[in-house]
């Protein structure tokens, strides 16, 4: 078994279903286990996967999730040690699955580009600094 399957069986041992809430914190399980450049590639690699397989690859959004790792990594860091309702509670924005929206326009996230590899924010830039070359 894989990685992400692994996580994924572990996550839906206890959830009813997989919506947002079950996205992020499986993002969560991953960027404990892997830290996030590693979390990056088993979200994007896992989720891109599953779309294929539930035959609709064209839901994957490789911007989307890096962004969602990346902005989940980043508030784990401000508390290394919490659980994960501990980080929701604390950021509840990490909740609302608009939050990309105030960071991009839907054009931007809607584009070729931006489902296949990465693309900036185009309205606010995110609220951490990366490593220079390393995007989010």
């Amino acid at each position: 078994m894989n990685v992400f399957d692994e996580l994924m069986g572990q996550l839906m041992a206890t959830a009813e279903r997989f919506g947002h809430r079950e996205h992020v914190h499986l993002t969560w399980l991953a960027v404990r286990r892997c830290g996030t450049a590693g979390a990056v590639e088993l979200i994007s690699d896992g989720i891109q996967k599953t779309a294929r397989y539930a035959g609709v690859p064209q839901k994957y959004n490789a911007t989307v999730s890096r962004a969602w790792v990346e902005l989940t990594a980043y508030h784990m860091t401000e508390a290394p040690d919490e659980d994960f309702e501990e980080l929701v509670r604390r950021n509840p924005g990490l909740l609302d699955k608009r939050l990309l929206t105030r960071f991009y326009s839907s054009r931007a996230l809607a584009s070729p580009a931006a489902r296949t590899g990465w693309v900036e924010p185009d309205i606010k830039a995110f609220p951490f600094t990366l490593p220079q070359g390393q995007g989010v």
